[in-house]
């Protein structure tokens, strides 16, 4: 029995979860760190914001629907469940050096974007 339709559903369920809620946090939160970054600059700060939103989303959806093709065929059950787990983790741990990343460039180059 083929349960691959099965684990792509439980996959895109538990990552489209994970990358809203994650994207959400970190707009919320991301505004507060880069007028911090750049005071007086609220309308930079937003769009910067929105921009890192958008490039968020479009890298992470896009990465998680080209996972789908690279998984070989799932015939029990707990190779479901590894199978599954095993790439949600991947895409967490993407997700959190894609944040760290933007961070550093944040921090980095903040003067050069007021200039």
């Amino acid at each position: 029995m083929n349960l691959n339709i099965i684990a792509y559903g439980i996959f895109m369920i538990i990552v489209a979860y994970i990358i809203i809620a994650v994207g959400r946090i970190c707009y919320r939160n991301g505004n507060i760190y880069v007028l911090s970054l750049m005071p007086g600059h609220e309308d930079l700060c937003i769009r910067i914001n929105k921009i890192l939103l958008m490039g968020y989303y479009l890298v992470n959806i896009g990465y998680a629907a080209m996972m789908l093709i690279s998984w070989q065929t799932i015939i029990t059950l707990p190779m479901l469940v590894e199978t599954t787990m095993m790439k949600t983790a991947v895409i967490i741990s993407i997700l959190s050096v894609l944040h760290y990343t933007n961070i550093y460039v944040l921090t980095a180059y903040a003067k050069k974007l007021i200039q």
